[in-house]
């Protein structure tokens, strides 16, 4: 890898909704069970609708290897109804969030979703995953993030379907 550049790893799906109803599920961390691709989210302990940069929101998480812990995720990017992104952080239960942890509780990477509308009531949506301030040897252990597009595609899906179904509407 030394001297390769890297790339963030992105997966984009177009949605049949106002960008503005797509981005009211992303800001509302009570939501994103309901369309996380990856199994791994519990559920939401504390946060409400996000409304800018600097909000920290923490959820319950599940990992095979980690058990149940929390991740504290620090909002840092916010453009309504455009680009919503944040920074996780181990949180409670979370081996790297002890003091004596050989790992940082913050590793530098941020998972964010971009919303460009296409038509009144449709948008493309991307995911995107960004560890490019990841030390390199870290990047390695998780394919530059490559491990991630298949939850990331099925993120898209299920907001997908949270957008489109009338009830939601």
């Amino acid at each position: 890898m030394a001297g390769e550049e890297y790339e963030p790893i992105t997966v984009s799906r177009r949605i049949g909704a106002p960008a503005s109803e797509i981005f009211q599920i992303l800001a509302d961390p009570g939501r994103h069970r309901d369309l996380d691709g990856s199994g791994m989210l519990r559920g939401v302990v504390s946060g409400t609708t996000i409304s800018g940069v600097g909000e920290v929101f923490v959820m319950k998480m599940f990992f095979t290897e980690l058990g149940d812990y929390e991740m504290n995720n620090h909002v840092v990017e916010y453009e309504p109804d455009r680009r919503i992104g944040w920074e996780p952080e181990a949180g409670r239960g979370h081996p790297n969030a002890a003091p004596e942890a050989s790992r940082e509780a913050r590793w530098g990477h941020r998972w964010s979703f971009e919303l460009t509308p296409d038509g009144p009531d449709a948008a493309i949506v991307t995911e995107v995953f960004d560890c490019s301030r990841v030390p390199e040897d870290e990047r390695v252990d998780i394919d530059n993030g490559g491990i991630w597009v298949e939850s990331m595609n099925r993120t898209l899906e299920r907001l997908d379907g949270l957008c489109t179904r009338p009830s939601c509407r």
